[in-house]
């Protein structure tokens, strides 16, 4: 039960096969020009060939992408307060200390966050997918773990020391068998009239009965933070423009408009899990841009409208399902 309670916490300590768990750690300097997402997690397929610890590392300011395998004795985890090690990497919402050095990548350093903001919750409602949490059949389980935060330190990447002081962080997790069959992701921190920021996650659930679309959207301003969710009852539209996408979101007085900007050679192919093994994949930018419109229609007030860059998009599945 404490890992319901706290879902940013290890799920996989009596798995041993088709479950996979990785944390999803995306960090932009203030200049908005290095951009990484730093990916640990485990993997744990049919059968031991399959099982695996692995970091991935997208470089969005070079358009690269690598994966690094480890043995599963390399994963450590404690969960009286979420802290996971990887050979001799550390990753806990603090704070990640980096020693990547081999023929393909060196990233060495040590950041800290602070200031960090994260999804509320209830006993009720645990974590940004609330009670979706206690149901114990869902193929993917997903975890804002921090909406936005500030970082102090730097990495040094490929013998370029690269200052990451002032910059922005933020934090999800997944874990479960397989990624949904289908799902769009829209994420950023980095709007520069006010200190905001925004996740939005869309996939197909599967139940008992029938799949349905389910969605989480979050958005924070200042000290407020907005939800738009299926839990909450709002309502959703998604339509084309063209290799992007526009959303609309409602609930009650507030309606919610994203719309991506992105350029398709800045997408790059990552690996994702298939029954626990890291044998399917995803295309994913952290370079794009988000449009965020947030309006209370009742006083015909806008709250707030901005663009945000480094966003991270991604589409998956036959994601254009979701369209109208």
């Amino acid at each position: 039960m404490k890992e319901i309670f706290n879902p940013n916490l290890y799920h996989g300590k009596h798995k041993s096969k088709n479950f996979f768990e990785g944390w999803y750690y995306k960090i932009v300097d203030k200049k908005n020009n290095y951009k990484l997402a730093i990916i640990p997690g485990i993997s744990y397929g049919n059968s031991n060939d399959d099982h695996h610890s692995f970091i991935q590392i997208f470089n969005g300011k070079d358009i690269k992408f690598d994966y690094l395998s480890y043995d599963v004795e390399d994963f450590k985890y404690n969960n009286n307060k979420f802290r996971i090690c990887i050979n001799s990497n550390i990753f806990s919402l603090e704070n990640i200390n980096i020693s990547i050095n081999n023929k393909d990548i060196n990233i060495n350093g040590n950041m800290i966050f602070k200031n960090i903001v994260k999804w509320p919750d209830s006993i009720i409602n645990p974590g940004s997918m609330g009670f979706y949490n206690y149901l114990k059949f869902m193929e993917c389980y997903s975890q804002v773990c921090v909406m936005t935060g500030s970082i102090v330190g730097e990495l040094n990447i490929n013998g370029i020391n690269v200052d990451f002081t002032g910059g922005k962080v933020y934090i999800e997790k997944n874990w479960g068998s397989s990624f949904p069959k289908s799902w769009i992701w829209i994420q950023s921190n980095f709007f520069k009239s006010r200190k905001a920021s925004v996740t939005c996650s869309v996939a197909t659930i599967p139940f008992p009965i029938r799949d349905f679309t389910g969605f989480l959207i979050g958005v924070t301003l200042e000290n407020q933070f907005y939800s738009f969710t299926t839990i909450n009852h709002s309502k959703i539209n998604i339509s084309s423009l063209g290799d992007d996408v526009i959303l609309t979101a409602t609930k009650k007085n507030l309606k919610l408009t994203l719309r991506t900007y992105s350029n398709p050679e800045y997408f790059l192919t990552l690996k994702a899990p298939n029954n626990g093994s890291m044998t399917a994949s995803v295309k994913e930018t952290i370079s794009g841009k988000v449009y965020m419109l947030l309006e209370d229609t009742y006083l015909n007030k806008v709250i707030f409208e901005d663009t945000g860059f480094s966003a991270g998009i991604e589409y998956g599945g036959d994601f254009k399902k979701f369209f109208n």
